[in-house]
């Protein structure tokens, strides 16, 4: 890649999961019954297509200096069943609040590390929701896990109550760097438990690695891709580190060991070229998927998704996010439960939904949020001339000129393309229709570099 591009382009931005970024919401969150009347309305208006869930398990027995998850570290397992009967009674006030068996497209167990949980809690937590709710016949379940500590049993339960996907973190297969990112996990390990998930049944197994990390090298790298092609993963994501210290202060220690701006990049495109030479297609943003996948036919067929979760093929206006720190989404509406675990657990248990901060989407808001959508997901949107009448898109059209000089994006009237040369500035292309972004430019630290 040329380097005269990595220092343009190579600034602080969001990864836009959502739109508006959580940074730009609004100051003043949405009332408790603010928020209940947006899920209501939502959900009365797409019953037929279901919700998706979001749960989010906090707890791990040691601290990945590299990730910025919430998390809570502990190796006392007797933390796991009050947790869970505080996810319930949060996930049984939405069920009364919708007044019926909601219809569930999709379930996804994030943390944290989900496997942290027992499988017969986890077997108590999936069989409660699933009872409060109507399972679809064509819904996506997955679960994040450590390979360390993924049992069969683990594996087992979960795939008997319908799990099919299953995402290892693996990061990084070199010793050096897992000592001093803090995640250390043999590549036999790794090789056991993805052999088994398959002999059990699952059907989407993704590895997420990362580029950028302490200590990493070309050969390193390569090592990495080369060991994960060897197990044949379906999905792989393939994320920049994001190096944030003044929120995660464990990173500080390492900063002297980082790669350049330029050979992180190096880094990316090594592996990138690997992925795609051996059968791996890359799918929206640092995601890669073999042909069989489901995430690669929904790219295909136009119907790829992204959301909190990150990329998904199941596109659903409501999801629920249920634990400590999960956020929801209307649609309409974005809200973000407490963060800290005990806070959480006490709102709940006042009976309250433990929504903290939020963020009700505008006219200007709802637009925005659907081409920067359009963008993640197909690397192209459009508007018709009514449409055209908002402001900002001409405002971002007039950001986008240096772009379109440096061939990252085709423009023609109404339409935005990026290009292949561009792909690796997607975020940058996405930042010229941030309005709300452009408009309170930051003056501290609040995103990770594009690059």
């Amino acid at each position: 890649m040329n380097t005269s591009f990595i220092r343009k382009y190579n600034v602080p931005g969001p990864r836009y999961t959502s739109y508006p970024t959580v940074p730009y919401w609004d100051k003043t969150p949405p009332s408790e019954e603010q928020w209940k009347a947006k899920v209501k309305a939502t959900y009365e208006g797409s019953k037929k297509d279901g919700l998706s869930i979001y749960v989010h398990l906090p707890y791990c027995e040691s601290l990945c200096t590299y990730c910025g998850c919430n998390t809570r570290i502990t190796v006392n397992h007797a933390v796991e069943m009050p947790y869970i009967d505080t996810l319930l009674k949060e996930w049984q006030m939405y069920t009364d609040l919708l007044g019926e068996k909601p219809l569930i497209k999709e379930i996804h167990l994030g943390g944290g590390t989900p496997t942290f949980f027992s499988p017969q809690n986890l077997q108590i937590l999936i069989q409660t929701l699933l009872a409060q709710g109507k399972l679809s016949t064509e819904a996506e379940m997955g679960f994040e896990a450590h390979p360390n500590n993924t049992t069969a049993e683990h594996m087992q339960v979960l795939y008997n109550l319908g799990f099919r996907r299953l995402s290892l973190g693996i990061q990084d297969f070199d010793p050096e760097v897992q000592k001093i990112v803090h995640r250390i996990q043999p590549f036999e390990k790794v090789k056991e438990v993805t052999e088994l998930a398959r002999k059990i049944g699952y059907t989407s197994i993704n590895f997420d690695l990362i580029y950028g990390l302490p200590l990493q090298t070309i050969a390193t790298v390569k090592d990495t891709i080369e060991k994960t092609l060897r197990l044949q993963p379906d999905r792989i994501a393939f994320y920049s580190y994001a190096h944030v210290p003044w929120l995660k202060p464990a990173q500080k220690k390492y900063e002297q060991h980082l790669p350049t701006n330029e050979v992180k990049r190096n880094l990316y495109e090594m592996g990138k070229g690997m992925l795609e030479e051996n059968g791996y297609h890359e799918i929206g943003m640092d995601h890669f998927a073999r042909k069989s996948d489901s995430l690669y036919i929904a790219s295909q067929q136009g119907k790829l998704h992204r959301n909190f979760m990150g990329y998904s093929t199941t596109s659903t206006k409501l999801l629920i996010g249920l634990g400590a720190s999960s956020i929801s989404d209307t649609w309409t509406a974005f809200g973000q439960n407490i963060k800290p675990v005990e806070a959480y657990m006490k709102s709940v248990n006042e009976g309250h939904l433990p929504v903290y901060r939020g963020h009700l989407l505008t006219e200007e808001d709802l637009v925005v949020r659907q081409h920067i959508l359009n963008l993640m997901c197909h690397f192209r949107t459009s508007w018709d001339k009514k449409e055209g009448k908002h402001e900002i898109l001409d405002l971002a059209l007039n950001r986008l000129t240096e772009m379109t000089k440096d061939r990252i994006i085709h423009v023609e009237d109404h339409f935005i393309e990026v290009s292949e040369k561009g792909k690796p500035f997607l975020r940058n292309v996405c930042m010229a229709l941030d309005a709300r972004m452009w408009k309170n430019k930051p003056e501290s630290a609040l995103f990770s570099n594009t690059i």
